[in-house]
Order: structure tokens, then sequence, then C-alpha cells
């Protein structure tokens, strides 16, 4: 069933309890800290103002990295309160702590119209453990509770969950709701041909997508350090290349089941291999394309698609109605090993007639670094949330939400 979202709300006079998902990533600046990518902030503001324009007052809550239930400065909020106000125009209050005295005398003062940016809620340890007491705590005397944070919606945490379950109206926000249209409705009975991408550095974080996927796609385009691994798998020789040798057995479970459904599973034909990788200072020396069909050498490191597996990919990726991207094609912080994974993100926005999905986490960065972002169809805000959704798990997050009548 659909759940309820923020437009069937009537919050007039009311506080609103928003979870959203600031957790962003800042840089140093003369002034001190400044946020770096608001990418997370301004796709929530649509909710925001949709709340404001409806006559409500708002107290938003958000975690900010890994603090581990004590207050640790470099994660403060506190910067991001300042942006927000720039984002939208007026000011934005900050209370410095989420629970207590500070935050309850902050929010007794809250007028309609003002909004309340509460401290990082993970300073607490009773966050994590979604305990009912802090959660009451947290919603305060608010009514109504709106999660925006589809980024955090997998946790079972006090402020995705416990809130949620207190109160008399909890809602999915406007990008919430966007995010299970997509990644839930679309691709549940997708337009087709259905091709799905996968990269990134391990088949053991992608395993139950790639098994729920084989049940839906009708190709998909394998790529990033987990091909190597499939490639061990059919008894090639790969070199020094990152894999996962337990996994090998599972990786030739995959490649049967995908003959066995008749869908294409396609592996890199060329890589770009290096002898030595330099992460820390973007780096790579010597390096050169394998032919195609080619071993990697002992050695040799592959951290790339290379050119060959670009063009076969492309012409992949320009036939489909339906794309889900999620994971780089290399090591593409590196400049040298981005190829590929750039080459990918053009040919997504070039597909114009197809639904295209960006599945969250590096493939989002990706598609931004190439410029064009604004040539897809949706880019998911949800790293892990969007890998456990498409894998068919319950959100906790989303299963506390009320379902529309």
């Amino acid at each position: 069933m659909a759940k309820l979202t923020v437009q069937n709300l009537s919050p007039k006079g009311e506080q609103v309890f928003v979870r959203v998902d600031f957790n962003v990533p800042f840089e140093p600046s003369p002034e001190g800290p400044k946020v770096s990518d608001d990418t997370r902030i301004q796709e929530t503001l649509p909710t925001l103002k949709l709340l404001l324009e409806k006559g409500a007052s708002l107290v938003l809550c958000s975690h900010l990295g890994r603090p581990k239930g004590q207050p640790v400065e470099k994660y403060s909020l506190r910067p991001v309160a300042a942006h927000l106000s720039k984002l939208l125009g007026r000011p934005v209050l900050f209370a410095s702590d989420c629970v207590g005295p500070i935050a309850d005398q902050a929010r007794e003062k809250l007028k309609a119209g003002e909004i309340l940016l509460l401290e990082n809620v993970r300073f607490h340890t009773e966050e994590e453990k979604n305990d009912p007491a802090f959660a009451k705590q947290l919603l305060g005397k608010a009514k109504f509770y709106v999660n925006d944070a589809f980024g955090s919606a997998h946790r079972a945490h006090a402020s995705t969950e416990g809130c949620a379950r207190l109160t008399t109206h909890a809602a999915a926000g406007l990008l919430m709701e966007k995010e299970l249209r997509y990644l839930g409705t679309e691709l549940s009975n997708p337009k087709r041909p259905f091709l799905v991408i996968l990269g990134g550095a391990k088949v053991g974080d992608k395993i139950g997508v790639l098994r729920a996927l084989l049940q839906k796609a009708n190709t998909i385009l394998i790529g990033g350090g987990m091909s190597y691994t499939f490639r061990l798998a059919q008894g090639r020789k790969i070199g020094k290349s990152l894999c996962e040798p337990d996994k090998v057995e599972l990786a030739k479970s995959i490649l049967s089941e995908a003959e066995k459904r008749g869908v294409k599973l396609l592996l890199p034909e060329d890589t770009f291999i290096v002898e030595k990788l330099d992460f820390a200072g973007r780096q790579v020396s010597p390096g050169k394309f394998t032919n195609p069909g080619e071993d990697i050498p002992e050695g040799w490191e592959g951290v790339d698609i290379g050119p060959q597996a670009s063009k076969t990919y492309a012409q992949e990726i320009a036939t489909a109605s339906t794309i889900l991207w999620n994971g780089p094609m290399g090591v593409f912080e590196i400049p040298a090993c981005a190829k590929g994974t750039f080459a990918i993100a053009q040919a997504v926005a070039s597909n114009s007639k197809a639904v295209s999905i960006i599945g969250g986490g590096d493939s989002v960065t990706a598609i931004k670094q190439a410029g064009v972002g604004d040539k897809v169809t949706f880019i998911s805000t949800g790293g892990g949330a969007s890998l456990e959704f498409l894998e068919g798990k319950v959100l906790p997050g989303v299963a506390a939400l009320q379902e529309a009548k």
C-alpha cells in the first residue's frame, strides 16, 4: 500500500518534526567549516517549503558522520543551519542539543513559519539503540512526524523508526515519496528492455541486489572490482586485481543463473591495468590497456574498464528503456582510472528516451562529476538504503510510516 505523505497533512499552527538527511561533507574555510556538497539538503527543500506553506513550524533532526554517541565538534550540524538559512532565504535557528532543556526551550519559542535545526542526533547513544524514551524526548509535543531521510530509512533508530511509532501522523516527505516511487514502483514493472549496470568493489556487497535483479533484468553490465571475481570464476587470470576468492563459487552460480534465465550478463572485454596504484596521491604508474579477451598479467592490477568495454556497454545502454546504475566501473576517484565510469555516465545521459535511475553512493558522485546529473531521470540519495530496498528488504524507516487511506 502507498504511504501517507506530507501532501496529505494539514499541520497549520502545528509543530512538525522532520527527519532529514543532512549527512553532508564539509570543507575548511576562513570562517569555519562549510558545506562542500549540499545535494542532500537541496533535495529536501521542497518538503520543507511545502510544510511552511501549510502554516507549520519545523523541528529538523539529522545525523552527521559517526560520532559514536558522544559530542564531537567536527560532526556538529551548526554549519548546516547557516547553509540552510541561505538556501531558504529565512533564519534557521539552531539548538546545541537534540534533547533536554536546550532543545525544549528552543522548541517552546518556535512560531508558525519558523525553523529549528537540532544538533546531531548521534551525539546520544540512545539514537542507534532506538530507545523509546529518547524517541519520545526527540518528538516533544509534535503530533506530526515526517521522514524525508531515505538514506537512513534502513536503520531502525529512534529518529527514523521510534518517533514514527509515537505520533498520530507519520508521513513520508516528498523526497522519500520520490525514492519509493522510482526505486519501487518504476522498477517493479519496468519498461523493457530493462538494463542494470552494477559496479563497485565487492560482489559480496551486491549479491542480494544481483539475485533480486536477475529476476527482472534483461541485461546486466558488470564493472568495478567485482568484475575480477567473476573473471576468476571463469578461470581467467586477473594478476593482483581486487577480488574475493571466497565468493568465486557465488559468482559461478550467478553466471549460471543468468544463463538459465536468458539474462545477458556482460563482463568487460578489456581493462585498464597498472603496476602501481597510489590512491592517497591519486596517481598510477605505469598504465596500459589489455587487448580484448586478454588476461591480466602477473604484477598488474585492473582499475577501470577499457575502451572496447566502454563501447560495448554504451551500445547496450542505447537500446534500453529502463536503466538502473549502481556502482562505478573503476577507481574513478583517480583521473587516470575514471574514463570508463565517465563513458558510462555519458552513455546513460545520452539515452533520453529511457527512464534512468542512479542508485546512490559513488554512482551519484560520478554522474555529477561527468556533468550530466541533469540529464538522468532520477538520482537516489540513499546508498545502503537503496541497495537494501532494491534487494527487497523491508526498510524500518519506511515500514513505520502510516499507510495512506
